[in-house]
């Protein structure tokens, strides 16, 4: 379950919050009866309804990204937003806009190369600019070489760039703060951990693992 408490429908004062469980969750109670038609928990929603305002700014977020009046593709938007999530470790931001991506018309075998893109031929020359670009924003925090640059600018326009710096900046906060809040398909144990010694065996000492033995 998530770190921060959940608002129930009860609690509910804010117009948008009420709006928003209406259309995700009908006639519900989100928290005692969880599950979006996405298949998700839906506790994204009710942990940011604990603050309205910024709930409301998450909302008119999404609605910016999707709007009419983008010059961004939406293909690229989504396999940057998918990239993100994989690069940043969240489930939850990979495995929603691997959705959207194939509702885009994606194949599956695409989607699945999204994580090895640079290894895979599946990709032109504007989308592996795209999917470098994102890596740069995502995994070096902005660090931005001029030859990476120069070649996403020989496929974008400078209104499609900075759309999609401002989109997958959002969605790598957005999949920040789902892995450090454990929401929806982000509230998962991390992997690295110690795995447990066999009974008996205190560990190896160093020197002798230098001198090449274990005494």
């Amino acid at each position: 379950m998530p770190r921060l408490r959940e608002v129930p429908r009860s609690e509910v004062s804010a117009p948008v919050v009420e709006m928003m469980y209406q259309f995700l969750f009908a006639d519900r109670d989100p928290v005692a009866e969880p599950g979006t038609t996405t298949g998700t928990p839906g506790d994204w929603w009710t942990v940011f309804a604990l603050v309205p305002d910024i709930f409301e700014h998450a909302v008119q977020g999404f609605g910016i990204y999707r709007s009419s009046k983008r010059f961004l593709d939406p293909e690229l938007r989504e396999l940057g937003q998918t990239r993100a999530g994989w690069a940043v470790g969240s489930q939850f931001v990979f495995s929603q806009h691997s959705k959207s991506c194939r509702l885009l018309g994606m194949s599956d075998e695409k989607i699945a190369a999204i994580a090895y893109w640079q290894s895979s031929e599946l990709f032109d020359q504007r989308e592996r600019s795209v999917l470098a670009y994102t890596d740069a924003l995502a995994l070096q925090s902005g660090r931005m070489h001029d030859g990476l640059f120069d070649a996403l600018r020989a496929h974008l326009c400078d209104e499609e760039i900075l759309e999609l710096t401002y989109i997958i900046g959002l969605y790598v906060m957005h999949a920040i703060m789902s892995r450090a809040l454990r929401t929806e398909w982000d509230d998962r144990d991390d992997p690295i951990v110690e795995i447990e010694s066999p009974a008996g065996f205190a560990g190896y000492e160093v020197g002798a693992v230098v001198r090449g033995g274990v005494e």
